[in-house]
């Protein structure tokens, strides 16, 4: 199908209407995916919970050293979007830095995790799991070096995860669900068993892990049909599966709104397309489709939650094929078809 031309449309709400209606000519692409008719596709909708530099103002950096510091307007909207998702039926995965559960009240996160919305482990500083020395684990190490108490490497990452579950069940009474490496990796963890290990002994059976390659954006440029078609193109290297150790891996799907927005300068527009599609390509191959999201970003970009609208939008219009499902859900399926 081409894609939907925004200019055939007087305003935003006629172009998300089409979008939504139009399951009868879903976008296709080779190399599709392979799950059974029978099967709906699984769509994912899922918030990292953590603050974004260079938002919501370009040149504020000093995020990076303060992650989980969230902001009002981002709890703000994180709680509007888990509002909005489950009045359509769906559930949004949340994946938490445990410094958010340092700030003086948490009662918005307690009221997600109580209306049915899954919150994932997202490590105690936002560390980089795959770090080799103390400096690269994360900003915060690099300014207070101190705080790694003498540790190596992979003990520190290890005991900022082990933490994070202990923040969020001490503070919140929430049991963690899952959990997502901060960063997506285009090996995922294929490169790293060892890691792949630690979170089994930590007690995960599923990591988010993966950013599937495509076409790079470039700054305040329109995404060519190349782009947007390299984009839909990475869904198929973004479908769940298992490592050899018998951990499971379920990718994030491109595009981020970190991506396209911080990086690529994007209007909302053309992200709703690259979205719109993506998500199309998974209802017509019964596949996965992982949306990554960052409140922090998200609510600056799309402050009226039109990304959320328009994929509820497409899942309802094709129920006999597709619902909206928390990561727990695609893991399960994934190991019972090893079962089969």
């Amino acid at each position: 199908m081409d894609p939907i031309d925004r200019r055939c449309f007087t305003t935003r709400r006629d172009f998300l209407a089409a979008a939504a209606t139009s399951g009868a000519c879903l976008a296709t692409a080779r190399g599709a995916a392979t799950e059974q008719p029978s099967r709906k596709a699984q769509i994912c909708l899922t918030l990292d919970l953590e603050m974004s530099r260079h938002y919501p103002q370009r040149g504020m950096m000093e995020w990076d050293f303060q992650k989980g510091n969230l902001n009002d307007a981002t709890k703000q909207y994180s709680v509007k979007a888990g509002q909005l998702v489950r009045e359509r039926g769906g559930i949004i995965h949340y994946f938490c830095v445990g410094r958010v559960l340092e700030q003086a009240s948490v009662a918005w996160l307690k009221q997600l995790a109580e209306t049915g919305h899954p919150i994932g482990n997202h490590t105690y500083d936002h560390v980089n799991v795959k770090a080799t020395t103390v400096p690269a684990v994360q900003f915060r190490f690099q300014r207070a070096p101190w705080l790694a108490g003498g540790r190596k490497p992979a003990q520190l990452i290890r005991d900022n995860i082990r933490l994070a579950d202990t923040a969020l069940s001490m503070r919140a009474g929430i049991k963690s669900s899952g959990f997502r490496t901060p960063g997506g990796f285009h090996s995922a963890l294929n490169d790293r068993p060892d890691v792949q290990k630690m979170l089994q002994e930590l007690g995960f059976t599923w990591v988010s892990s993966g950013y599937p390659r495509h076409h790079a954006v470039k700054p305040f440029e329109k995404p060519s049909r190349e782009v947007l078609d390299s984009i839909v193109a990475a869904q198929t290297q973004g479908q769940p599966y298992i490592y050899p150790g018998g951990l499971v891996e379920i990718p994030m799907s491109p595009i981020s709104d970190v991506n396209a927005f911080r990086n690529g300068r994007w209007k909302l527009d053309w992200f709703l397309e690259a979205i719109r599609r993506s998500v199309e390509w998974a209802i017509e191959h019964r596949a996965v489709y992982d949306f990554l999201a960052h409140p922090s970003c998200l609510g600056i970009e799309d402050p009226a939650l039109e990304t959320m609208q328009m994929i509820c939008d497409l899942v309802k219009q094709n129920a006999d094929r597709a619902e909206i499902v928390s990561l727990d859900a695609v893991a399960k399926r994934v190991l019972a078809k090893k079962q089969d």
